[in-house]
């Protein structure tokens, strides 16, 4: 699809490219580093390569040159720094899914779209995934049809934009077209060999159909609509190892990705108003139907008095509506470049449990259950104001006020979800229906937050060769109080070819609302062995028993510094960076009844076996190093190639661990050896990614090798430990594209068949959890696809 230039005004799209796109597939567009970029500076016209702060650039065409078209899984294979785990067994994680930024947490990344802050999904991350405890934006509601591209700030920014900046900033912009669009179908299945630690087999099958379209509309001068839809239907996938519970031995789980059935659509408009005032907006909708599994529940007595003779394998149905939408007027006023905006998001997501039972009922349970809702909310008003100076060679100031309101709402399930019958329960039995258990009333919440913060941003070019900037924003919240922070940056171009930058910023995160009042009591994976386990507000009665607090926010300081290289074809940016974090949150232990008997106590009326809280008090260093070198051959009669080798090598250390506050003796252990090594080894501490792309006229292919360093999915012992292993993926595709017409594509993901490390026979007694989730590419095995479209 045509890749459209970067405009700077809503009201005014430019025309589309002259020639489809035959850039790379890591951080270049098209334009070879001359792409303009909006992220992390507020001047017009500052390039990716001038650029003061590491930004990279990834086009539409990039991200649909790969089998998969989730959004968070194409960022992953193009974009070292970004990873995107595959979790199952897991509950809602396994519908949405979180991605990390430099191995931080997923809500320490701050998601934009068109410059707007986005909203986060109301679900939190309970279970033992990488990023547990965190409550992030879910990038798969945007469809890769509807987006122009995607700029990836590798740098602090709360000083910039606000709380989660963290990590860095990813801002999804939306396609802008007065004309053209396109049509598109990708098909694809696996053909894989699954080695499970008990036994193997071929799978060959389980789809996954993509249909999408766009339309560009214009009206007026320079009016445009563009509009975007997509469809998907995936057929889950299966990697669970055999049950050695059952004879002969059999597969009697399904643990991988879930099925899936989801509409989206967007659309995103502009116009001017008059000769200096322009109108512009989006709206966006998604629909998303997903159906994962539980652990099989075997024959048993329990299951035949609740008519499954022969066990039942529990369906977790979750279900996300997710609304995006945005209006906004700019225009000149005095002088001052004026933008402003207004943008309202909700994400509900509710959940059922298909194919059940609840003991309690016995004979008269029903098998599908309404378990209750999650809905998150948020309004965001923004006003930013940019004049540009002839202060030294100039001098561009920005500054802004920002009120957002954020609303958070658990609402309870039916009766027979989680609780007793009115009458006739059967004794000694667990209520709620297995596999995943309903919200009771005493879950239901309604909580809103509101905060105010104001910023200024200076950016000088000083002289020829120095660029300095300066930001600074103040922050306060109505649940927790005010915070301020501040940036400085400075580049040195040295030559033409050659220039450094720097930066030092501090940063925060406010506490989620999802953090501070979810609630719920689940099943959680210990060690391959389901655990009922209840989530409590940290200030609740229990929470408070175990040590809980008032949650505050997280802090960090930021270093970084880099250079940038460029001559003829070729360009190579390197950027070092540290990352302290103080007073990070986190989910704590499950802390078992088995404890003590004051735990058991504390916990016996709720019917857990165990319980845990967030609490503040976590210290971590990151340090790395982020690389990404790009060549441009271009041969007269060969046609173009294009040589990307982009890198990240990644180290975390959790220097200090928050000791119990909790009035029990002895005190329970807040957070052992599995929460440390998920934040220090759950994530790759090295990402090679090398891709060569060739194009000549309307013929192209493309190769890429991603390397994953080690990943360890902690257990709560050493033995229970499970390492992903090191290993590259390799995918292919060969395409045929032409401006107007046919688009044809045929491609292989994992050429090679990879897996990683299998769980080993000791750490799955029940043979569900075929290999570990932890692996950043996922666990399904070789994927083949085919891509078949038109433009006009």
């Amino acid at each position: 699809m045509p890749v459209w230039a970067q405009q700077a005004t809503p009201g005014q799209p430019s025309e589309p490219a002259q020639s489809a796109p035959t850039g790379g597939d890591a951080a270049t567009t098209a334009s070879e580093g001359n792409d303009i970029i909006v992220t992390g500076t507020r001047v017009e016209g500052r390039t990716r390569l001038d650029s003061i702060s590491p930004v990279d650039v990834l086009s539409a065409s990039s991200l649909q040159r790969q089998g998969t078209t989730e959004l968070g899984a194409a960022l992953s294979a193009v974009a070292p720094s970004i990873d995107f785990p595959r979790p199952s067994a897991n509950d809602g994680t396994d519908s949405i899914r979180p991605a990390t930024l430099r191995g931080l947490s997923p809500d320490q990344t701050l998601v934009l779209i068109n410059g707007i802050r986005g909203h986060t999904s109301a679900l939190l991350n309970t279970n033992g995934t990488v990023g547990r405890g965190s409550a992030a934006v879910d990038l798969n509601t945007i469809p890769t049809v509807a987006l122009d591209r995607i700029e990836v700030l590798r740098d602090g920014a709360s000083a910039q934009y606000g709380s989660d900046a963290i990590a860095g900033v990813v801002n999804l912009r939306l396609r802008q077209a007065r004309s053209g669009g396109g049509a598109q179908v990708n098909y694809g299945f696996y053909d894989t060999q699954v080695d499970t630690a008990r036994g193997s087999r071929h799978v060959t099958g389980e789809h996954a159909v993509t249909a999408s379209l766009w339309q560009g509309i214009g009206f007026g001068e320079d009016g445009f609509i563009t509009v975007s839809g997509e469809y998907l239907n995936r057929q889950p996938t299966n990697r669970a190892d055999f049950d050695p519970r059952v004879t002969p031995t059999r597969i009697t789980g399904r643990y991988g990705d879930p099925a899936v059935e989801q509409y989206t659509g967007f659309i995103n408009a502009g116009t001017s108003l008059t000769d200096t005032w322009s109108l512009y907006g989006w709206v966006g909708y998604q629909d998303r139907d997903s159906r994962s599994a539980a652990f099989p529940r075997l024959a048993s007595a329990a299951t035949r008095t609740a008519g499954y003779p022969d066990g039942f394998l529990p369906i977790i149905n979750t279900k996300s509506q997710d609304l995006n939408s945005a209006a906004g007027l700019k225009g000149q006023l005095a002088g001052f470049d004026v933008d402003l905006s207004f943008s309202y998001g909700r994400n509900k997501i509710a959940f059922r449990t298909l194919n059940s039972a609840n003991y309690a009922y016995g004979a008269a349970t029903p098998r599908n259950f309404d378990d209750g809702a999650l809905i998150y909310d948020q309004y965001v008003a923004g006003l930013d104001v940019t004049r540009k100076f002839d202060v030294f060679q100039s001098l561009n100031l920005a500054f802004g006020l920002e009120g957002r309101r954020e609303g958070y709402k658990i609402v309870a399930g039916e009766l027979a979800s989680y609780g007793y019958p009115t009458s006739g329960a059967v004794a000694g039995a667990s209520p709620g229906a297995q596999g995943f258990g309903g919200f009771s009333p005493r879950n239901e919440t309604k909580r809103s937050r509101r905060n105010v913060s104001a910023y200024v941003d200076v950016e000088a070019q000083v002289t020829d060769k120095f660029l300095l900037g300066l930001a600074g924003r103040f922050e306060d919240y109505s649940d927790f109080g005010s915070t301020a922070n501040g940036k400085i940056s400075a580049r040195y171009d040295v030559a033409d070819w050659l220039a450094f930058r720097a930066t030092a910023s501090t940063g925060f995160r406010a506490p989620s609302l999802q953090q501070q009042y979810f609630t719920q009591i689940a099943s959680v994976v210990t060690n391959g062995v389901p655990i009922l386990t209840g989530t409590f507000p940290s200030v609740s009665s229990v929470g408070a028993a175990l040590g809980g607090l008032s949650l505050e926010p997280e802090k960090s300081t930021n270093l970084s510094a880099g250079t940038v290289i460029r001559f003829g074809g070729f360009d190579l940016t390197i950027d070092a960076y540290r990352i302290k974090l103080r007073n990070q949150l986190g989910l704590s232990e499950n802390i078992q009844a088995t404890f003590s008997p004051q735990v058991a106590a504390l916990l016996a009326p709720f019917n857990v076996s165990a319980a845990r809280f967030f609490i503040n008090g976590l210290a971590s260093t990151t340090q790395g190093i982020d690389a990404v070198a790009h060549y441009r051959w271009r041969t007269t009669q060969a046609g173009v190639f294009d040589f990307t080798v982009a890198g990240n090598i990644n180290d975390v250390d959790v220097t200090r661990v928050p000791t119990s506050t909790a009035v029990l003796n002895p005190a329970p252990t807040l957070f052992a050896r599995s929460r440390i090594l998920t934040l220090e080894q759950g994530t790759p501490r090295q990402k090679v990614t090398g891709s060569i792309d060739w194009s000549l006229d309307r013929l192209g292919a493309l190769a890429r090798v991603t390397y994953y360093g080690n990943v360890i999915q902690p257990g709560t012992t050493a033995a229970a430990d499970v390492p992903v292993g090191r290993r590259a993926i390799t995918d292919l595709e060969l395409r045929y594209t032409a401006n107007r017409g046919v688009q044809l594509g045929l491609g292989v993901s994992n050429l090679f068949d990879v897996y990683p490390e299998r769980q080993i026979a000791a750490n799955n007694s029940t043979g569900v959890l075929g290999f570990p989730y932890y692996s950043p590419f996922g666990f399904n095995g070789r994927y083949l696809y085919a891509r078949a479209g038109v433009n006009w």
